[in-house]
């Protein structure tokens, strides 16, 4: 990796626009082996409207789904580059701990590394943290589908 990759990178490797795109920066990338992302957390995002108005908390399950995203770009890194632009399906969830909140101003760190890759199926374990602090874990399950 020469240089972090911007939002713009990561819409190549993603189907996910905005306001459903959760990764921010890809800071590290060693395909095959592991993946390190941000995602800025400012109150501008469209779930703090409802998740809670005067106590505004990131949903566990959009930490999850943005350790997803940056463990996708992950899978399609670590694929040849004819396979770059097929679809990374989230398939499940094993081990998903939720430590504190998530609130706005944080910057969640993903590091996410993959476990096992066989044929269309990746298995990855995920760590988010905020200032060095583990927020939240899970192991995430991958499948490979066809280029659109």
């Amino acid at each position: 990796m020469d240089r972090p990759y911007t939002v713009t990178d990561i819409m190549r490797f993603l189907p996910h626009r905005y306001p459903f795109i959760l990764v921010d920066r890809i800071l590290e990338l060693e395909p095959g082996r592991r993946i390190k992302a941000l995602k800025n957390v400012t109150i501008n995002e469209p779930f703090f409207q409802g998740h809670f108005p005067r106590t505004p908390i990131m949903p566990g399950v959009l930490i999850i789904e943005a350790m997803a995203q940056a463990g996708g770009v992950l899978v399609i890194e670590s694929l040849p580059p004819e396979k770059h632009g097929s679809l990374v399906y989230f398939m499940g969830i094993d081990k998903a701990r939720f430590r504190q909140p998530v609130v706005p101003g944080d910057q969640l760190i993903f590091e996410i590394d993959m476990i096992k890759s066989r044929g269309r199926a990746a298995k990855l374990s995920g760590v988010a943290t905020v200032d060095g602090n583990r927020v939240a874990e899970a192991e995430v399950l991958a499948s490979i589908g066809e280029q659109p």
